[in-house]
């Protein structure tokens, strides 16, 4: 039996101040990779691994997104977009944001994360778990960047981006599956990070893990963006 894939939410609306000042005049959802828009391979990607439907949370200059990739049928995706509004609302407050959007299970993924991972596995590793949300983890060892998470036995036993230990050898990999009831408790129109709202499920003990064993890219720096680019032109992933 075929199973459908999960809606993705990428969250485009941050400031990119790592990358100034080319971003101080376009999103870092538009900048450059080998001749195209980040986000259209994220796009390319996302199709390629199943992915058909697509929620675009914007903000800053955002309507630059929207005038490039409208409604996402040139790279064979649905798109629709949610805007954070007045004020930037942090990971977690952009999701909420989008609630009218959301069906009622869905990916989030990072708007300068590249993730060339199993999403299929991954929603079935959700489903099974019967738990509210899943966070995708990768065997990191500080090589790419700074581990976060102590993942042992299948099961994650800590998560902080802010106080580590040296148990931690594993990262958040940038993907997550969430059950939209969990944002109830996000406030309206405020600034929630989404780390914050992992570290509750964690303590409720409705945070699934599961391991991918690909590595991420990203288009948040110069040097992540180096590495995609020869990524993409090395191994013709599409």
């Amino acid at each position: 039996m075929k199973t459908d894939l999960f809606q993705v939410v990428i969250l485009a609306g941050g400031l990119a101040t790592r990358l100034r000042p080319t971003t101080e005049k376009i999103p870092k959802s538009l900048m450059d990779i080998n001749g195209e828009p980040f986000i259209v391979h994220q796009l390319r990607l996302l199709k390629q691994k199943g992915i058909r439907e697509i929620v675009i949370c914007v903000g800053y200059l955002g309507d630059q997104i929207i005038n490039v990739i409208g409604d996402g049928k040139e790279y064979g995706v649905n798109v629709v977009y949610s805007w954070d509004g007045p004020q930037l609302l942090g990971t977690a407050g952009a999701i909420k944001q989008a609630m009218h959007c959301l069906n009622d299970s869905f990916f989030v993924l990072y708007g300068d994360s590249y993730l060339p991972c199993d999403y299929k596995n991954a929603q079935t590793a959700f489903i099974n778990s019967q738990k509210l949300a899943l966070m995708t983890v990768f065997r990191n060892s500080g090589q790419w960047d700074t581990s976060n998470v102590e993942f042992v036995n299948g099961e994650i036993g800590v998560y902080d981006k802010v106080n580590r230990t040296p148990r931690m050898q594993y990262i958040d990999y940038g993907l997550g599956i969430f059950n939209k009831q969990v944002f109830n408790e996000v406030p309206n129109d405020q600034p929630y990070d989404l780390a914050l709202l992992y570290q509750k499920l964690l303590a409720e003990q409705q945070l699934a893990a599961f391991e991918v064993v690909e590595r991420f890219y990203e288009a948040g720096s110069f040097a992540g963006i180096n590495e995609l680019e020869y990524y993409l032109s090395s191994y013709k992933v599409y």
